[in-house]
């Protein structure tokens, strides 16, 4: 299983993934464990942050069990991290969940449960790595959303309000972060192969395996990109729909829906 650390007994970096278990997340932290980072793992749970080193063979990614939702368990989970392996100096804010709501199962309930889930989690890490990383004038955080995020889809009211509102949060937070020296990057993937999307009915365009996803994203956390978007001709599809006039783009749309 991965190891629960005692003490910082590396001079590597170190790095925090949230949803960290499984699809994005758990690839990205075993290709920053080989890049010659430590790496903090959160899920909620617990069994899909024990599995990973049976197929990653990793001594250096350790388990944080963390409901995302949960503000008082994320302040905990934030300074037991940096008091057993250390600083960290790069977050990325990755869990998130997905499932389709119609009109006719349009429920408050639900659209909170994906509010809870994929914008208030990331605040929820935000609100304790932004005071550290400005008091320390340095820092990066990196913020999954999603290409869906761009403009309302059919059964998406739920799960694209809360990346449209990450997409506008990292807009708005970018470049007061710059002046602490904090580099914030979002990331907008299409639809990549987890087992989230495992659960889908519908047709999926211009699906991508994880290990893609993760090189796109490692590109990117390495450049000097704001944004992360992937893939190619699916995000260029969707920046074409997020400036088209609403006669053409609901015409679209209820072709979709149909």
């Amino acid at each position: 299983m991965a190891k629960t650390a005692i003490g910082n007994s590396s001079a590597r970096p170190v790095a925090w993934v949230t949803g960290g278990g499984r699809g994005i997340g758990r690839g990205l932290a075993i290709r920053l464990e080989r890049e010659g980072w430590q790496v903090a793992i959160s899920s909620r749970t617990p069994r899909d942050l024990k599995s990973i080193s049976q197929k990653s063979n990793t001594d250096k990614i350790f388990d944080y069990p963390l409901d995302v939702t949960d503000s008082k368990s994320t302040i905990a989970t934030v300074e037991k991290i940096e008091r057993e392996l250390g600083q960290i100096e790069l977050t990325v804010l990755n869990a998130g969940t997905f499932f389709p709501m119609s009109v006719e199962d349009f429920s408050a309930d639900k659209f909170k449960q994906l509010v809870d889930t994929n914008l208030m989690g990331p605040v929820n890490g935000l609100a304790q790595i932004i005071p550290r990383y400005i008091s320390r004038r340095g820092g990066t955080v990196a913020i999954v959303s999603s290409l869906a995020g761009y403009r309302g889809l059919p059964t998406s009211s739920a799960y694209g309000a809360t990346k449209a509102a990450l997409i506008n949060m990292c807009e708005s937070l970018k470049v007061e972060l710059e002046n602490y020296n904090v580099k914030l990057i979002l990331i907008n993937p299409g639809f990549v192969k987890t087992p989230l999307t495992d659960k889908n009915n519908f047709y999926m365009p211009f699906l991508i395996p994880v290990e893609t996803a993760v090189e796109h994203i490692m590109n990117g956390l390495k450049s000097n990109k704001f944004e992360i978007t992937f893939p190619f001709k699916f995000a260029m599809i969707m920046k074409c729909l997020r400036i088209m006039p609403y006669r053409l783009y609901f015409f679209l749309t209820r072709w979709m829906a149909h």
